[in-house]
């Protein structure tokens, strides 16, 4: 994978061309991976892959057509345009398809500043090894774990380009560097399973493999014996681990496909409340060692940092230039893409306003209710809003945890719960998504 991806695409562009585009943009992607998983302290599985994809988006008149390939000789690229070509040609025309004004691009293409590379050798496989083995040690070194479901380091590394007929030509470099633990406590039908993992661009951020394997065995040791709640209204008080999925509704309704489809519990909210006066949803796509950092979208646009929920406002959203255009605004510079697919719009890192409220302090203010850390399916009605998910967790009584619960149910509204959050100040920083513990007065809950 020694080739220059610049030169990928300058190659397609000008294939494209000669087979007749009017316009095009094309996208290379290479890479390696590396995942190890460890079970019973030997070597269960290894896997490593590398491999190069190109993508072509071609336009004739307003009629478009994508085709990707895994083989980079010049007769393979010539033929992908061509067959590009002839696919476009019988597309229905799409008046909203087309790249973006040569105006409108991106100046700034150095996103070394974002710091989403770790330039550090790639570790070796028995690296790996080690780091899923002394997971798995720890998590069976907590009293009541029985075993360990599977223990996992990877690595990868990626280069991207992306140029278009427009003038557009840019491409970044992405690593990632992972150890996760999934333990199990007790035997038979009284076992449950709890994990705890991270994931970092830099290995030096990440934390320690005896960490996250002794964190993962005592969590499922403190679901043992869980009971059923009672049915009723009650108070929830959504753990750091998994209230990032009330913010991922949000950020799906106002996603602009979404939107133009008329799809969408809030297609309607624009300039509207929906979060607590004072609360705010930040995207904040230049932020350093973030996974969803970029200066510029998939179709060449620069980033900016804004707030898609100011000070409980709805205020725009997330689009790409299609579906802006289908709604008669402006690209936010949000779409992204595969060498497959046209681009679709999508959020970069976001975060949530955080209160000066630790996560004990809800937990106190909350007195009798239900902490959820895990949730299982999800029933969401896209139209309306209306809210159902399986969850477990721990109840709590008098602000203090006092036994595991599962097989329970969460419901109400969306556009409802959002305006009752209570946010937690305890978010990890280092997350595309930024989403603290979410207190949220009463829900119905529906058990024994």
């Amino acid at each position: 994978m020694t080739q220059s991806l610049e030169s990928l695409t300058t190659r397609l562009l000008d294939f494209a061309r000669s087979a007749g585009a009017d316009a095009a943009d094309a996208l290379a992607v290479d890479g390696t991976s590396t995942s190890i998983d460890v079970r019973g302290g030997a070597l269960e599985h290894a896997e490593r892959s590398e491999g190069i994809d190109v993508g072509l988006r071609v336009f004739v008149g307003q009629r478009q057509a994508c085709v990707s390939s895994s083989d980079t000789r010049d007769d393979a690229l010539r033929q992908v345009a061509e067959r590009a070509i002839a696919m476009a040609r019988e597309a229905p025309e799409d008046p909203y398809a087309g790249l973006a004004d040569p105006s409108q691009l991106a100046t700034d293409l150095d996103t070394s500043a974002l710091e989403m590379f770790d330039p550090s050798d790639e570790p070796d496989p028995a690296a790996l090894q080690r780091d899923a083995a002394e997971a798995e040690a720890a998590a069976l070194g907590v009293t009541g774990v029985t075993q360990v479901q599977g223990a996992s380091a990877g690595y990868s590394h990626r280069r991207i380009h992306i140029a278009a007929s427009n003038g557009f030509s840019a491409g970044y470099q992405r690593s990632d560097r992972g150890i996760s633990c999934v333990a199990i406590s007790g035997t038979g039908t009284g076992m449950e399973r709890d994990y705890d993992h991270d994931s970092r661009i830099f290995q030096s951020d990440l934390r320690s493999a005896i960490e996250i394997g002794r964190t993962a065995g005592t969590r499922a040791v403190s679901r043992m014996n869980p009971r059923r709640p009672k049915t009723g209204s009650y108070p929830v008080l959504y753990d750091e681990r998994v209230a990032d999925s009330l913010i991922g509704h949000v950020l799906m309704a106002i996603n602009g496909a979404a939107i133009a489809r008329g799809s969408s519990w809030l297609r309607n909210a624009l300039g509207e409340q929906i979060l607590p006066t004072g609360l705010s949803i930040t995207e904040t796509p230049h932020r350093r060692r973030a996974a969803a950092s970029r200066l510029f979208d998939a179709e060449g646009l620069p980033t900016r940092e804004r707030a898609l929920v100011d000070n409980g406002i709805l205020t725009g959203w997330v689009l790409d230039l299609a579906n802006a255009r289908k709604l008669g605004m402006d690209s936010s510079a949000n779409a992204v893409r595969g060498t497959g697919a046209p681009p679709s719009p999508s959020v970069s890192n976001i975060a949530l306003t955080q209160s000066d409220k630790s996560f004990n302090d809800l937990l106190s203010d909350m007195g009798t209710g239900l902490l959820v850390t895990s949730m299982i399916g999800s029933t969401i009605n896209p139209n309306t809003g209306d809210y159902s998910r399986g969850a477990s967790g721990f109840w709590v009584e008098n602000g203090e945890i006092a036994y595991p619960v599962n097989e329970c149910t969460i419901a109400g509204n969306l556009r409802d719960m959002l305006m009752r959050i209570i946010p937690a100040n305890d978010a990890r920083p280092h997350l595309s998504r930024v989403v603290p513990s979410i207190l949220i007065e009463g829900m119905t809950l529906a058990g024994e």
